[in-house]
């Protein structure tokens, strides 16, 4: 018995018909035949009616008809998996977020990315920037989606690309005189009470220094109440009118009815965040390769 044989059967089942299935595959009727033979000679059970027109297939041919469909779909899965293996569309691809980034059109690219390529896994993992970058050098995530609060853009085995710059707005609550802006500048928010968000973990790093740069040329230093990586304990807190924020309006667009909070646009042309997708250079699998090309 050989794959062959089996692919002549179903398709004289199917067609009912040795003459269609010969054409099918263009070989004689006769070469059909034989093949056909020599698989109900192996099996020892005569699979097909002949004396019916067209021909009809025997008890046990329906059930090896079955059988060998299967078989052939399962030979065809194989073969497809073996390619795509050797092309690397299988496996995974180990991805890290800085923390609110779930907010944004993430969740889009790994859905479309995901449909393109079923076979890569891909698993993510949310962490603060400065825990990124060190898990990425110490081989623990394949790509890191990463505001560059460690500077990391510049270390010498990683390579980045920005993928967004986005635009940063004021979280208000619904009583706070400058909800009627239709935009602010930083020099607006001089005398307020600032709920954080810091990039890191640790409140100080290249991040934390550029956005104090800000208020710098803003002529203020400001009254930070709290520094924080957690965006929703930030906008509990601006809900309970205790301060305000500044927040990349990745994290606002896709609230809707948020109860008592206001987003107005902070205007000025260094006031973006920049999301960075960072990667080793060493790391040169597929998967990647392909996840990268999508971006």
């Amino acid at each position: 018995m050989n794959i062959n044989q089996l692919k002549y059967f179903v398709a004289v089942a199917e067609q009912r018909s040795f003459t269609k299935a010969a054409v099918q595959y263009y070989l004689s009727q006769t070469a059909i035949t034989q093949q056909i033979r020599a698989l109900e000679s192996a099996l020892g059970v005569e699979l097909f009616n002949r004396n019916s027109r067209p021909v009809s297939l025997t008890p046990a041919g329906s059930i090896f008809f079955k059988e060998a469909k299967a078989i052939l779909m399962r030979m065809e899965t194989a073969v497809s998996r073996t390619r795509d293996a050797s092309a690397g569309l299988v496996g995974s691809i180990r991805i890290g977020y800085t923390k609110g980034y779930e907010r944004s059109n993430l969740s889009d690219r790994l859905r479309l990315f995901h449909r393109a390529y079923p076979g890569i896994l891909l698993t993510c993992y949310r962490c603060d920037t400065d825990m990124l970058a060190a898990g990425l050098l110490n081989g623990e995530y394949d790509l890191i989606f990463t505001w560059d609060s460690t500077n990391i853009r510049h270390e010498p085995q990683v390579e980045s690309r920005l993928v967004e710059k986005a635009r940063l707005v004021v979280a208000l609550y619904n009583s706070h005189p400058l909800v009627q802006h239709t935009s602010l500048r930083r020099e607006n928010l001089k005398n307020e009470i600032i709920l954080y968000m810091t990039p890191s973990g640790t409140g100080n790093s290249f991040g934390d220094a550029h956005f104090m740069q800000l208020y710098q040329k803003a002529g203020y230093q400001p009254n930070i109440l709290l520094r924080s990586n957690d965006i929703e304990s930030i906008l509990m807190m601006v809900a309970a009118e205790e301060g305000i924020s500044i927040l990349p309006d990745y994290c606002t667009n896709k609230l809707t009815n948020a109860d008592n909070l206001t987003f107005v646009p902070l205007t000025g042309e260094e006031e973006t965040e920049e999301i960075l997708a960072v990667w080793r250079k060493d790391n040169i699998s597929a998967p990647l390769t392909y996840f990268l090309e999508s971006l």
